[in-house]
């Protein structure tokens, strides 16, 4: 009830405000797509649907259902096709599909209206449904479970009038055949089942009256055809699939000839369905839907709202003038689309620096050199810099964003990636050069394939230039279904592995489901994903609780460190079972604002700093710092040492950290005095999108070193960087490897193992490198991972032990080599195999993992083994309702972790109550043998003084902190109990009388049950301390406290005055 008022209230006081400054036609709630009270269709007789389909004048079409459609809107083959078959009939479509949505499945973000009030919203008069892909992984087991799912998705779908007058005709589309293309052998993998599942469809349908049309025979034989691709990945369409896929759909739909399609409708189409994207599916979610609507969505989306859906209409109209053979304008007609009303200024902003007063602001440690590399003043193409990464031609590529936070309407996406290059190697930039335009808020990407792969949420796209000519010409979405809650906290942080996968990640509120030919991928509110490109196999893994979690690297022994956790090794068990999250990582480094880290291992960077680790932060303050990179027994923790750069200029906002090739440190800066969401209107004018910096750093007086050759280095060569210090030049080489021809590879690698130099000090690493490049590669060798297995250097043997996830199935003594590294002697050894058990996956990996938590663990490690025995393969093997019979080890262990996890939240909050900066830290202390309190209050934290208080009076402010330390030294027990003013002598007495309980004076506590009490320690034994925290009453006034042991309270006492 209450959530509800506060609904109503933030809607009423809006609606006021609004109407206060713009006027009486300013109520924009009605374009709002709540789930919580967006309309929902009336209750109606269903009808039967038959084939051929006849349309109505003027029908509404909705297609729902998953991938197979939510793709098709970027074609527009099918649609064109409708729209030139009845040219005059002024069809309108939308499409309301989602990626890997099932049924009786469909996530979506917080608050969001459900696919019901959207068909209801577009008065749906057909819905074409697209569904039994992803239900089909669960296999012909499954099917009667699948068909009363379906049943009852019918009998809904059929039975409401979402035009407000009848029930819809609903047709039922097969999932389309798979096709074998290189390494996805997906027909195989999938068809059998896909056959069986179109079956069922087809049995339903029929049963419950609606239309059914069969794609999946015609696409088999489409398929089957060699040489020509007609997937991305075997699974999905490309274009010249969805051009037949299109044909296919309409003509057994309308049983007659399809037309030649008209390419300047089919172009409309295209920009139609991009206008109604934005209003669908518009980033930010969360704000417009969500927890954070209440602060601006009220003016930042609706009014925006509305706009998309008059521009959708006003493209509407385009199509039908084209299909019924006019000649319009190729400018559309916007005129009738008001401006967005003038967004509020709640805060105000940072100040604004040229980058010359920016650096003079900057306290830079003496032994370093910070120069700016490019800004805006000779470079204007490189505002709102987000992410940098370095080719093997020595160029910076920074990802820019002017669009975010989000697009607008009116406005298209035009966010780049730039190339910045030091022609004459001076330390500054003197080319720039846009490679790609017409992005939407490119958070991160990475090189892969001879091209790019970029973060567009929902989409991860590739990009590529295949004519030479430095611009990307051709553009494909290889994965899409990603979170769009919050722009800053979608798909970012791309990184290779030192061992080949793309991995990336989201933060909080965001729901993604991902179709794959492997089955749907699915993860909410915080995650990796681990991406194989050219197997096109998504695996998510890490998912817990965490926000604002930015930067990503590794270490020399390819250990994955991060911000949020820093040690984030720890957390690669595969996820749990959708929609659970593992748990947080209560007592463990983890922290939210930072963006960015680097080891250093650059040899013009002094002996005293090799090792150590470079980052930035974005907040809460500004800097650069210096950190040390810490082993103990079970993992490692970072340890803060001091700063490289501090700014007390808040507009500086450090995003990204990237060693250059000549061993100059680059630190990338969104500059910008408006920092934040929630503190801020997305639309606030302040938004500087015209600034962005890059800044060198280097010691002091360190010259640049001369990169080796990357591009157009032979593979021998490449090889050779593998025994490099710099993990940068490693990383780059192994870039240039995974494009090159996986057997000449292994041959090669072959041929480098077997001389490597056995008395080299880096020998391990060397071959650790090695085994790495293999699977970059696709390839393994199974004798190299199991002499590292048994080798002497414990960071070798994690290194091959997390391995042991993908190569287990290949060797033949698989379950050995796994239950030898789970009784390691070394810690991080356990850790990885506790971790690579949740990816074998099998019941003797389950029997590993219980042997890891047999031995000793702590912090990281049992975390890893917590979260590997939670994963969704290993959950498979036990049952939380009769753990303590059937599995006691692990119940032993989970019980463990419990009271640790309990210990360790208790110490979190204690931690973060002793920050604030008006806390007021008292001792209390029992005089021996006196029956008195003695009281000393540290009046001034930064001297680390306490002065004794006269009378045990402890004078504080209203709602101040309070940290009281309690200690007894007395042979007699006491207690600190705080009560209401006046209340003394109650509180006494009630305990005075607690004393004729047996029960109670057994427990010997003697703490009344009474709501006058406002806090109170233990009884404590002599030598025994405690420590309460609490705020003083908000009231002015005389709180008494006491010692509740009874007889006591008449001497022992005091007053907390609070003024």
């Amino acid at each position: 009830m209450k959530t509800c008022l506060q609904y109503f209230y933030f809607l009423l006081t809006s609606f006021f405000s609004c109407l206060f400054i713009y006027g009486d036609d300013a109520d924009f709630r009605k374009y709002a797509m709540f789930a919580s009270n967006a309309e929902r269709p009336k209750i109606v007789s269903s009808i039967i649907t038959k084939l051929p389909l006849k349309l109505e004048k003027n029908a509404r079409i909705a297609l729902v259902g998953n991938t197979l459609f939510d793709r098709m809107r970027d074609y527009g083959h099918f649609e064109a096709l409708l729209h030139q078959g009845y040219p005059n009939h002024e069809i309108v479509v939308r499409n309301l599909a989602w990626s890997a949505d099932e049924v009786d499945l469909q996530p979506r973000p917080d608050n969001f209206a459900d696919t019901e009030q959207h068909l209801t919203a577009m008065k749906a008069d057909v819905i074409i449904a697209a569904f039994g892909f992803n239900e089909s992984f669960a296999g012909p087991k499954e099917i009667p479970y699948f068909e009363d799912r379906l049943e009852k998705y019918l009998t809904s779908l059929t039975s409401k009038a979402y035009n407000g007058k009848n029930a819809p005709s609903v047709i039922l589309i097969s999932p389309i055949a798979n096709e074998n293309i290189n390494l996805v052998p997906a027909a195989d993998l999938n068809n059998k089942s896909l056959q069986i599942y179109t079956n069922s469809i087809k049995k339903i349908a029929h049963s419950k009256g609606v239309g059914f049309i069969d794609v999946f025979t015609d696409t088999e034989s489409i398929m089957k055809k060699v040489g020509i691709d007609h997937t991305i990945n075997g699974s999905h369409l490309n274009e010249k699939g969805y051009e037949l896929f299109g044909e296919i759909l309409f003509e057994k739909l309308f049983k007659k000839a399809k037309p030649s399609i008209n390419e300047d409708i089919r172009f409309a189409v295209i920009e139609k369905n991009r206008q109604h994207f934005y209003r669908y599916r518009p980033l930010n979610t969360f704000y417009y839907t969500g927890g954070r609507k209440g602060s601006y969505g009220y003016l930042d989306f609706l009014p925006a709202m509305r706009n998309f859906d008059l521009m959708t209409e006003n493209r509407d109209r385009q199509i039908h003038k084209l299909a019924q053979g006019k000649k319009p304008s190729a400018i559309i007609d916007d005129s009738n689309v008001p401006p967005l009303p003038i967004t509020k200024s709640s805060r105000g902003a940072n100040k604004w620096m040229s980058p010359k007063d920016e650096k003079a602001a900057f306290k830079i440690d003496p032994k370093f050199e910070v120069t700016l590399f490019a800004s805006e003043e000779q470079f204007p193409d490189i505002a709102c810099p987000i992410q940098m990464r370095w080719d093997g031609l020595g160029r910076m590529w920074v990802s820019c964003s002017t669009t975010y936070p989000h697009v607008y309407p009116g406005q298209a996406p035009n966010d780049k990636i730039v190339i910045l290059e030091d022609l004459d190697k001076d330390g500054k930039a003197d080319k720039c050069s846009v490679w790609a335009e017409g992005l939407n808020v490119p958070l991160s990407f990475e090189f892969g394939n001879g091209g790019i792969y970029v973060s567009e949420e929902p989409h991860m796209t590739f990009l590529k230039d295949t004519n030479g000519d430095g611009k990307a010409d051709h553009r494909e979405i290889p994965l899409t279904g990603f979170g769009c809650e919050d722009s800053h906290h979608a798909l970012h942080d791309f990184v290779w592995t030192p061992d080949g996968d793309l991995i990336f990640r989201e933060s909080i509120f965001h729901h993604t489901q991902v179709e794959t030919p492997y089955g749907p991928v699915r993860q909410q509110n915080s995650g990796w994903f681990a991406w194989e490109p050219k197997l096109h196999r998504l695996t998510a893994f890490g998912s817990h609780p965490s926000t604002n979690p930015w930067g990503v690297t590794f270490d020399d022994w390819g250990q994955h460190v991060a911000s949020y956790p820093i040690f984030a090794s720890a957390h690669h068990a595969l996820d749990p079972p959708y929609p659970q999250q593992h748990p947080r990582p209560s007592g463990l480094q983890a922290y939210s604002g930072v963006c960015g880290q680097e080891f250093i291992d650059f040899p013009n960077w002094p002996d005293e700093f090799q090792g150590m680790m470079v980052k930035v932060r974005y907040k809460s303050t500004n800097r650069v710092e210096l950190l040390k990179w810490k082993e103990y027994d079970y993992g490692y923790e970072e340890e803060y040492v001091s700063d490289i750069i501090f700014s007390s200029n808040l507009s500086f906002i450090p995003v990204d950290l990237r060693y250059g090739p000549g061993g100059g440190m680059y630190v990338c800066d969104w500059y910008n005095p408006v920092k934040g969401h929630a503190q801020y209107s997305l639309r606030d004018e302040r938004r500087d999108r015209k600034s962005g910096r890059i800044w060198r750093i280097m010691p002091k007086g360190a010259k640049q070193i001369i990169p080796p050759k990357i591009t157009g280095a032979s593979l021998p060569q490449l090889l050779n960087l593998l025994k490099r210090p710099e993990y940068r030049y490693r990383y780059w080489a192994k870039r240039e490897i995974r494009e090159m021809e996986p057997t000449k590879v292994k041959r090669a690698l072959d041929h480098w193992l077997k001389n490597l130099d056995t008395n080299d000090p880096r020998h391990r690493h060397h071959q650790v490198e090695a085994m790495w490049a293999y699977r970059n590669v696709e390839q393994s060798n199974l004798q190299l991972l199991e002499e590292l297995l048994q080798c002497e250097n414990h960071n070798a043997r994690a290194a091959a032990t997390r391995q042991l996830r993908y190569w287990h199935s290949l060797s033949d003594n698989g379950d050995d080599l796994l239950t030898r590294a789970a009784r390691d002697n070394n810690g991080l050894v356990r850790l990885e195999a506790a971790i690579a058990c949740s990816y074998i996956g099998t019941k003797n990996a389950f029997e590993a993992l219980k042997v890891v938590s047999t031995q000793p663990n702590e912090k990281h490690l049992s975390y890893a083994i917590k979260t590997s025995f939670g994963s969704s393969p290993m959950k498979k093997f036990w049952d939380p309702k009769d753990l303590e019979k059937t599995q006691p080890l692990l119940f032993e262990f989970l019980n463990k972790q419990k009271i640790a996890n309990q210990i360790a939240e208790k110490s979190k909050a204690n931690n973060k109550f002793d920050r604030q900066k008006n806390l007021l830290k008292i001792k209390i202390s029992c005089m021996k043998e006196r029956m008195l309190y003695s009281v000393e209050i540290m009046e001034k934290s930064n001297l680390g003084e306490y002065k004794k208080t006269s009378g045990g009076n402890i004078i504080v402010k209203r709602n101040q902190p309070l940290l009281i330390e309690f200690n007894n030294p007395d042979a007699t027990p006491h207690n600190f109990v705080l009560v209401q003013p006046n209340t003394l002598e109650e509180v006494g007495l009630a305990a005075n009388n607690m004393a004729k309980d047996p029960i109670a004076a057994k427990n010997g506590q003697f703490i009344p049950e009474s709501k006058k009490i406002i806090a109170h320690t233990k009884m404590l034994k002599q030598g025994e301390t405690e420590f309460l925290r609490f705020k003083a009453p908000r009231k002015p006034g005389i709180y008494p406290y006491l010692c509740s042991f009874p007889g006591h309270w008449t001497i022992m006492k005091g007053n907390l005055i609070v003024k």
